[in-house]
Formats: C-alpha cells, structure tokens, sequence
C-alpha cells in the first residue's frame, strides 16, 4: 500500500474516533478522571510492586484504596465549608464589584485627573465592562460546571465508577501499553514509540509536577487567606490553586478576587496589604522554589499553548475537555514538534541544497 493512501486510511480512523468521543462525551468524565488518576499513580504502583511481595495487583490495591480514602477524608472535612463559602462569595461577588466601582474609581480619577478627560472616561467605561462580564463569565463558568459536573448522575459515575476504572487501569497498565505497541505499523514503530516517550516524558513533567504545585498552593492560599481573616478566604484560596493549572490565569484571578474582597470587608489599606502580601509571597515561593523543584524547565509547554488547549477544550467538551486539554495539548505539541524537525530535513525545506553549498 502506498505511503500517501496509507496516511489518509490512519487520518480516517483517527477522525471516527474523536468523532465517537465528541458524541459520548456526556458519559466520559469518570473515566477520563480514572484514567488520569491512573497516570498519576502509575509510577508509585511500578516501584510499590517491585519493592515488595504485594505484586502488581496487591501494589495496585493497596495505592487505590489510600489514594481515594485520603482524597475522600480531605473532601469529606473541607466541602461543607467549601461549598458554604462558594455559594456565599458568588452571592456577594456583585456586592463586592459594585463597592470598589464605587470607592476605588473616584479615587483613580484623581490619581489620573491629569490626563485627557477623554481618555479618562473611556478607561472608566473599559473597567466597567471589563467587571461586569467577568462576573457574568465566572457566574456561567460555575453554572455551566455545577450543571455538567454536580448533577445526580455525574456525581454518581464519579464517587463509584472513578475507582474501578482507576483500580483497573493500574493493575493492566502494562499489558495495555504491550498490547497498543503490537498493534503499531510495524515500519512506524520506531517513530511513534520515540514520540510516545516524549510525550510521556512531558505528560509526566507537566500534570503530575504542575498538580502537586496546585495542591501546595491550594492549602497555602486556603489556609494564609483563613488565618488572615478574609472572608471566603478557603473558596478563593482553593479557587486560586486549582486555577494555577491555567499559567498567569488562576493568580489573576485569585488576587483580584481577594484584593476585592478584602477592601469591601476591611475598608482600609492594612487589611488589603495583608492580602496582596500572602499572595505575593506564594507567587515568589511557586515560581522560585516549588515549580522549579516539581516541574522543571524541560516540559516544553508554552503558557499560551496551555491556554488555548483549554479554551478549546472547554468549548468543545466541556469540563471533560478541560481536564483532557493539557495532555492533548502536549501530545500536539509534541507531534508539531516532530514534523517541523521532519520538515526541516526534508528536500522541501531545501536542507539537501543547502549542505551542497554550504558543507
């Protein structure tokens, strides 16, 4: 079979297959999860099971049941207060936008006042719109999650069907990444296993760096925002640590979130310091001492790939393509990658014509 007929048969299959996905995709946020878990705890099951007699399965077990029971016990002490909190800063998040409308812009408009007075009302208007859609978008994004990911059924799929699949996708990992290579092209092999390591390594410098770095943060935030008396100070503080996923996006909006909530509840400048110093010091902390130890610099992910991954996703899927964004993300990164450096030595690029004049 010709090369050119063969790549438009893989391209097909391929198509179906994202095609299948997008029209189950109603069902497929326990087993994306699971299967996510599972890339997370992989490597703990494969050194458990080769530093003692439990085996695989017993290895498998044994993380499974520890991992859910901890992540449940956390679940089980910080949701009520979580959810409280969540629902009162929602509520108040208007209240909050209109108070500093209220008292931070006169005092900008002095600070500014010699500027052009055009200029001075456009900025105003920019401000004013610019807070009233962020309260609209953040109110559709908690809707529109509450609406995908906390309905009955959902909910359901996640609390029992999560770990089965999680437990099972540990306990076949390896029989599954040998029964995937043998169905490879037997002249593309090489290729794709070369690729499929890189991907591995970035996945596994990524998600799994990049998710202990939100759970470091997620606890800092929550618990330097609660002892420093801010109200909601857990939401947002989780909030800002979950959103840290999205580079630059989940400290924006954590420190604009607190920095509002903190003049509206204190009133004066010693109270927001205290804020704005917490979240200052979590910035220096995660970007000189914890991402570097966790994440490295060897990911090659841009932020602004990440981004747009998750825009994306999140447009097309949902909250399931949301979680599934970052690794399609680096998969596509790393295969762009790959053709440029293909096309770099390619007769098309004219690398041929160029040794010839330049040996």
């Amino acid at each position: 079979m010709a090369p050119e007929k063969r790549f438009w048969i893989l391209l097909a299959i391929l198509a179906l297959i994202v095609l299948f996905l997008y029209g189950i995709r109603v069902i497929l946020l326990p087993f994306v999860v699971g299967l996510l878990v599972a890339y997370f705890l992989h490597p703990v099951v494969d050194r458990l099971s080769r530093i003692s007699w439990l085996g695989r399965g017993g290895a498998t077990a044994v993380v499974s049941v520890g991992f859910f029971a901890i992540a449940g016990g956390i679940l089980i002490l910080i949701s009520p207060m979580l959810y409280t909190q969540s629902i009162e800063l929602i509520n108040k998040l208007p209240d909050i936008i209109n108070h500093v409308r209220t008292n931070w812009f006169p005092r900008w408009e002095e600070m500014i006042a010699r500027f052009d007075p055009q200029y001075m009302q456009h900025a105003k208007e920019s401000l004013t719109e610019a807070s009233t859609g962020a309260v609209t978008f953040a109110t559709a994004l908690l809707a529109g999650l509450a609406k995908s990911g906390a309905s009955l059924v959902n909910l359901v799929s996640l609390l029992f069907i999560t770990p089965i699949v999680t437990f099972y996708m540990l306990k076949d990992w390896n029989n599954i990444i040998a029964s995937a290579d043998k169905l490879l092209p037997r002249s593309y092999a090489p290729s794709i296993r070369e690729q499929a390591r890189e991907i591995d390594r970035t996945l596994a410098g990524y998600i799994r760096g990049q998710t202990n770095v939100c759970l470091l943060l997620a606890a800092y935030y929550g618990l330097g925002l609660t002892l420093a008396g801010l109200n909601f100070g857990l939401a947002i503080g989780v909030l800002t640590g979950v959103l840290c996923f999205i580079p630059f996006v989940g400290f924006g909006i954590g420190f604009a979130v607190g920095l509002a909530t903190a003049w509206f509840q204190f009133g004066d400048l010693s109270g927001v310091g205290v804020v704005a110093a917490i979240f200052i010091a979590g910035q220096v902390i995660e970007g000189n001492f914890i991402t570097p130890q966790l994440v490295g610099e060897r990911v090659g992910l841009h932020p602004v790939w990440i981004i747009f991954g998750m825009l994306a996703g999140g447009a097309l899927l949902g909250i399931v393509g949301v979680l599934v964004a970052v690794p399609l993300s680096a998969v596509v990164g790393v295969l762009i990658r790959f053709a440029i450096k293909r096309y770099m030595k390619s007769p098309l690029y004219g690398s041929e014509l160029q040794q010839i004049h330049h040996p």
